[in-house]
């Protein structure tokens, strides 16, 4: 794997050997095997699987027997998901959490037991991990909902509701993007219902102008990238440097005024959460659950904390690096400009999420 692109994007505990085609092995790419392994067998992984295979060809040569390839490389890698189950107070209530492991990507599929119908939340675009849970969970999917233009990934979303012929939606201030996806608008403060369960739409600008955070039967908020477990989300991908204190005056706005004034029980669900670049989750672990109670995140959080003038500066001075290719993926999102084809979308989704702040 290139230098370059192993130190944005790793596996833990991997080393990094630098090997092409038609590479031989130095001696000293030997030795730096040798010490890696420490006695152990070898693993090989690269950016899609195919460096990997002569890697280990080559390695086998040189007396090694005890090698093996992983398919796919890190791009399989990317779209490995893990399904948590969330214990909800209405006993009819169903909310999955599916965590793309790899970019930290997590959607859900939400819906009454009873009515055995479903809404998806932030769906990524491997549609049929969404499709295939809703069908085993007894739900039949009706709408599509995503809470915002994302920048770090490619929506599934438009895909997923064009598949299933049901609507797409996103927060009426989305003509403000100048998505072309047709859309049905969500309103601040409107209403879905899905049998017995409310999902009302919240507007709360900050991370980007258009995006909603959805209140699901009023015990559960699903965040997007406005609020995280263990940050809030950035600004100036949207409003740029020069106007990134404009959207975390905004955001500052909508967390206080909006987020913090729901009962302390309310569960926190975001769209994302931190990795590391050697693939470790921030907080939590992959395959528990990633939330957490309001009133924990009010006490334990400390951006939630801090006046607004310091909220502000904390966000404007401390802006993590920009996601890889995240004008690109905005123009997808919305529409103006859709990918070349299978190709492009996975190169664009290599490596982790960096929408926090």
């Amino acid at each position: 794997m290139r230098r370059e692109n192993y130190k944005g994007w790793q596996i833990h505990g991997a080393e990094n050997i630098p090997f092409g085609p038609g590479d031989e092995f130095a001696d000293e790419e030997l030795e730096r095997v040798e010490e890696a392994r420490d006695g152990d067998a070898v693993v090989a992984i690269c950016g899609k699987g195919l460096t990997s295979t002569p890697f280990s060809f080559e390695l086998k040569q040189h007396g090694y027997d005890d090698v093996s390839v992983v398919k796919g490389g890190m791009e399989d890698w990317s779209k490995v998901y893990e399904v948590v189950p969330i214990e909800t107070e209405n006993a009819d209530l169903v909310i999955l959490q599916l965590q793309r492991r790899a970019k930290g990507c997590l959607g859900y599929v939400v819906g009454p037991k009873r009515a055995e119908s479903a809404v998806v939340v932030d769906p990524t675009r491997q549609t049929d991990q969404f499709k295939i849970v809703a069908e085993e969970t007894g739900l039949t999917i009706e709408r599509v909902l995503d809470t915002h233009v994302h920048a770090d990934h490619i929506s599934g979303g438009p895909k997923l509701a064009d598949e299933l012929d049901v609507p797409y939606h996103l927060g009426e201030h989305a003509s403000e993007r100048g998505v072309e996806y047709d859309y049905e608008s969500l309103a601040d403060d409107e209403t879905i219902e899905l049998g017995e369960i409310e999902i009302e739409t919240l507007h709360t600008p900050g991370h980007t102008t258009e995006i909603v955070n959805y209140l699901v039967d009023g015990e559960a908020l699903l965040t997007g990238d406005t609020l995280f477990v263990e940050s809030v989300g950035r600004t100036e991908l949207q409003f740029g440097d020069e106007d990134a204190a404009s959207g975390a005056e905004l955001l500052y706005e909508s967390i206080h005024d909006t987020i913090l004034g729901l009962p302390d029980e309310t569960r926190i669900l975001p769209g994302h959460v931190s990795v590391t670049k050697d693939n470790r989750y921030e907080v939590g672990s992959s395959g528990d659950l990633i939330g957490a109670r309001l009133g924990d995140l009010r006490d334990d959080l400390d951006l939630l904390r801090l006046d607004e003038k310091e909220f502000v500066d904390r966000l404007v001075e401390n802006a993590p690096e920009k996601p890889p290719n995240y004008e690109r993926v905005i123009e997808i999102n919305t529409g103006t400009e859709p990918p070349e084809d299978g190709s492009e979308a996975t190169e664009l989704e290599l490596g982790p999420n960096n929408c926090a702040a």
